[in-house]
């Protein structure tokens, strides 16, 4: 196992480049499931996700191929073999498996999706869609069985707005009989972004960014290729350290409406932040402005960014409240940020940050992949050498960490693990 060592205290400034989006990548890869043909996605991350799902095509008797973030999957000699644990456990997005191979299988056999530890995120609005459909959906000794004589459309209304239960029903429906329609669907770009590729392969989708979206089944899907959409996520981490850290970072590859919510929030701040075509330029400030965030689902504020912007809540003189309404429980990064002299307290769903404060180096635990980002962030901050364990959470998010921020001017470099620290990190 390894760790980052990040010595703090250097500005930062350049152009840092953002990979494709993981959270998309985590969907088409299974799609192509539902292909007769070979399927090619281009600029995919290299990030431990894809090569986690490459692993579970390769179980299923696929053919992939992948180089320079370009995969190539020949799904035709794929069978339905039963996926219990394994690899599906050390990923979150496997349940995409489930809807790919019910609608190109009829059956499917996946075991309890692992990941991120966020508290509660049941998968019951996928198993409400999967039955709408017509299949039974059944929980036997830690694996999820799904069975259907065959798929029909329907007409499914989700009770909460969920990204994975939007896409899994649609990788289910587009080769069901009829047409499917669902309503309070989710509208993230990474959605549409799956659209795309299902619709390049022949199926018949309308509606996808809006909440309401219409699929009439077909009968096959053929091969294409696609290009992954830039990773929202990743560019709105490096804007928020941009404006920490950075004395002038330009974000390049991004697509700035997709992060329209933030821009807002950090010009609130008074961080100077200027939008292009497909980059944009993140000022440097000496005069942070303390603010209150709350996460919503898209277009709102994401979740997946309240984490980083918490460590930049630090530098504002003054109280900020961040509320999380999607993952009450995903302030584990609160402790170890309380290491490294951060002023905060969590009360119910919000943390309260009281600022500013002087971060000091300190050796601290990445509990999920975005506090595993925001963590890094604090380190660039922070006075001194930051020791962040955790590494496995960060390499499934974000691609060449160490050698973009490298790049910006930073000192940050990966180091093996002793026994005796990997001994401490299982009892802690």
């Amino acid at each position: 196992m390894e760790k980052l060592k990040i010595a703090g205290g250097y500005p930062l400034k350049g152009t840092i480049k953002v990979s494709g989006a993981k959270n998309s990548a985590v969907a088409l890869i299974p799609a192509t499931i539902l292909a007769d043909s070979p399927v090619t996605i281009e600029g995919l991350p290299d990030i431990s996700d894809v090569h986690t799902l490459q692993g579970l095509l390769e179980e299923i008797g696929g053919n992939v191929t992948l180089l320079d973030g370009e995969m190539t999957v020949d799904p035709s000699k794929m069978i339905s073999m039963p996926l219990p644990n394994g690899k599906v456990k050390k990923l979150r997005a496997s349940y995409y498996l489930m809807g790919a191979m019910l609608g190109r299988f009829k059956k499917a056999v996946i075991g309890l999706p692992g990941g991120c530890h966020l508290g509660p995120r049941p998968i019951d609005q996928h198993i409400k869609g999967f039955e709408a459909l017509g299949a039974t959906v059944t929980n036997e000794q830690g694996a999820i069985y799904l069975r259907a004589e065959e798929l029909r459309g329907s007409r499914i209304y989700l009770d909460v707005v969920s990204v994975g239960a939007t896409i899994n029903i649609m990788l289910a429906a587009v080769r069901a009989k009829g047409r499917t329609i669902i309503e309070n669907a989710a509208k993230e770009p990474e959605i549409i972004d799956v659209a795309t590729l299902l619709t390049n392969m022949g199926a018949k989708i309308k509606g996808a960014g809006t909440d309401v979206i219409r699929i009439d089944g077909v009968d096959h899907l053929n091969g294409c290729r696609h290009t992954i959409i830039p990773d929202r996520i990743e560019a709105g981490t490096f804007m928020i350290l941009g404006a920490t850290v950075g004395e002038g970072i330009l974000i390049d590859n991004v697509i700035p409406h997709h992060l329209e919510s933030l821009t807002a929030k950090l010009r609130e701040m008074g961080v100077p932040v200027e939008t292009g075509d497909d980059q944009i330029f993140i000022g440097k400030t000496d005069e942070y402005k303390p603010i209150d965030i709350k996460t919503l689902v898209y277009p709102g504020f994401p979740t997946d960014l309240q984490q980083p912007f918490t460590v930049l809540l630090t530098k504002a003189e003054g109280s900020s409240i961040v509320t999380d309404t999607i993952y009450s429980a995903r302030f584990k990064h609160i402790d170890e940020l309380r290491r490294m002299n951060a002023n905060i307290k969590v009360e119910g769903s919000s943390a309260i940050v009281n600022g500013p404060s002087n971060l000091q180096g300190a050796k601290v635990k990445a509990s999920d992949l975005r506090a595993g980002a925001a963590l890094v962030i604090a380190g660039l901050l922070a006075e001194g050498i930051t020791e962040v364990a955790g590494l496995e959470h960060i390499d499934r998010g974000y691609s060449d960490l160490v050698e973009k921020l490298n790049g910006l001017g930073a000192t940050i470099w990966r180091e093996k693990m002793t026994e005796e620290e990997m001994e401490q990190l299982k009892s802690s």
